[in-house]
């Protein structure tokens, strides 16, 4: 049974009845069942056999960035792997576990003057949050700087899937299909001038800090860009900065980005997102799909 979690492994820091309100960058969330910070490749191995033998639910986060987990929590076991977080160069390639922060890959990356992941240099979320969302920025994505990734299916079974394998899309990759867990991502870069790299990077940050409302809890954008379109002029245009459900609120700095203002819970993220989402095509026509996962139980 899954009550014997804790006392079978006894060296991964495990919690019951877990608020995730505490990981999740909107400070929402309901409680999970169980939530594991495995350290290594084995322990997670060891969670997922466990949780495949006794038919445990699992769910994977990272920095949990650009995640809304609904007021409900999620049942079953949340690994959080945020405790994976080496990262090492060899030549013109950085490796680098799924826990690591995605801003700390390009540090690394800027401090060794390769260049190829500039463009990531504000985004907030984890290397396997990265690679499971071909997270981009900035005219940059993933795909375009991962060589591999090594990944855990189901059962426990290791193995590496090469860029093409990882069949990136927008805001996709296999990772979501397969519902694998990345465990380590390799980051091919060229050489690059150390000056240049840094000057980029900083450019990018204070882009960022002008345009978004980083002072204040959010799940980083919300809408994927539609055809022809871009969402945060839409809702800028159909007059919703200011909106406001509960605690959360279009931002009145970008908005693109809904922000916690005053103890919101993930419902209220919700309300205001399907209130755009109306707005936008009642107004335009235009229907806004959800870049942001959208997790857990009502």
């Amino acid at each position: 049974m899954a009550e014997n979690i804790k006392t079978r492994f006894p060296e991964i820091d495990i919690k019951e009845n877990e608020p995730l309100a505490k990981y999740t960058f909107t400070h929402t969330g309901g409680p999970a069942d169980w939530v594991a910070f495995p350290k290594n490749v084995d322990q997670v191995r060891q969670l997922v056999t466990f949780a495949k033998g006794h038919d445990l639910p699992i769910m994977v986060l990272g920095n949990a960035s650009n995640l809304i987990v609904k007021d409900g929590g999620i049942a079953g076991l949340v690994l959080i792997l945020t405790a994976m977080k080496s990262i090492t160069v060899h030549g013109q390639t950085v490796t680098a576990d799924a826990g690591a922060a995605y801003i700390e890959v390009t540090k690394v990356a800027r401090d060794h003057s390769l260049s190829g992941i500039e463009f990531a240099a504000g985004i907030p979320g984890s290397v396997g949050g990265a690679v499971f969302m071909n997270a981009g920025a900035y005219g940059g994505e993933t795909k375009n700087a991962v060589a591999k990734a090594t990944v855990m299916n189901r059962t426990g079974e290791i193995f590496d899937l090469d860029n093409q394998a990882l069949d990136f899309g927008y805001r996709h990759s296999a990772v979501q299909d397969q519902h694998l867990i990345v465990l380590s991502a390799d980051f091919a870069l060229q050489p690059g001038d150390f000056t240049a790299i840094k000057a980029e990077m900083d450019d990018l940050n204070a882009r960022r800090a002008a345009k978004q409302p980083l002072d204040l809890p959010s799940c980083g954008s919300v809408f994927k860009r539609p055809k022809g379109y871009f969402a945060g002029k839409l809702i800028h245009d159909a007059g919703l900065q200011g909106y406001t459900s509960g605690g959360a609120q279009v931002s009145k700095k970008h908005a693109g980005f809904i922000v916690n203002i005053n103890h919101g819970t993930a419902t209220d993220y919700l309300n205001v997102i399907n209130h755009v989402q109306a707005t936008v095509k009642e107004k335009f026509g235009v229907d806004l799909e959800t870049e942001v996962r959208i997790i857990g139980r009502d």
